[in-house]
């Protein structure tokens, strides 16, 4: 007997039932908390959740939203942008990624949008660009390790990565600096983690919020946007990192 599959959209009236996929273990958690929080702002700009269930058990998910209030660090107006796309587990390779893909197409189709963007990755907590080359998406821009993945419906102007990336780091001055958002209920453990790192090493650490996608945009010091480690004007990383890969990574700055 085949397995009954059935998707549902999130959206703010009935996100508090169905929640966001994400940390659906940990309902009671800060970093739910922050992203329910986050999410029920973000609706009206016209951000959208796409859930897939097997079995009734949820297996994946696509967020995606307007270029003009992407919280990705990419110039895409008049474009949908996909924040992100995972399936899990013995869920992958069913298709259902796919399907969630053509559903964010259909949408942006019918908003009348000039095409389909996503920031991908082949490190972790982004997707890569394999499945997306499927769906007739091309690379327009590159920041190793980042890819810019379009799909175009008319003759509009690409999206694209700024430029000032030097700028960006070097705004944040000296020591370790967290730029972080509520966009995913992981930043919470991994904010905390860099700053528990840095004040018991001795290193002067703060946390600088993104609060709005502009802000996403104008300052962050990665494509992925959301979320980044910065020591010293430059770049560790745009995920989690544990006390061991702050002390090989920082060494001596790390006794």
């Amino acid at each position: 007997m085949g397995k009954q599959v059935e998707f549902a959209t999130v959206g703010a009236t009935n996100v508090n039932t169905l929640g966001f996929f994400c940390y659906k273990s940990k309902p009671k958690s800060e970093g739910y908390a922050q992203k329910l929080a986050w999410l029920k702002e973000r609706f009206s700009e016209g951000l959208k959740i796409d859930i897939v269930y097997e079995d009734g058990r949820s297996v994946g998910f696509i967020e995606y939203t307007p270029g003009e209030s992407a919280w990705r660090t990419v110039r895409a107006p008049g474009y949908i942008v996909i924040h992100c796309l995972w399936v899990v587990g013995r869920a992958k390779k069913k298709g259902y990624g796919s399907q969630l893909l053509r559903r964010c197409l259909a949408h942006a189709g019918e908003q009348g949008a000039s095409g389909v963007a996503m920031v991908t990755s082949s490190r972790p907590w982004l997707a890569g660009s394999q499945l997306l080359l499927k769906h007739g998406f091309e690379r327009v821009d590159q920041v190793p390790p980042f890819e810019l993945m379009v799909k175009r419906f008319d003759a509009a102007p690409s999206p694209a990565f700024p430029t000032d990336w030097e700028a960006r780091m070097a705004q944040f001055g000296s020591g370790l600096t967290v730029v972080r958002s509520e966009q995913c209920p992981y930043m919470e453990d991994a904010t905390n983690t860099v700053v528990e790192f840095g004040h018991a090493h001795g290193i002067e650490t703060k946390v600088v919020a993104l609060e709005t996608s502009r802000h996403v945009q104008e300052m962050s010091p990665t494509p992925y946007g959301t979320f980044a480690i910065v020591h010293d004007g430059q770049l560790l990383s745009y995920y989690y990192m544990t006390d061991n890969d702050l002390q090989k990574t920082l060494g001596e700055g790390a006794p």
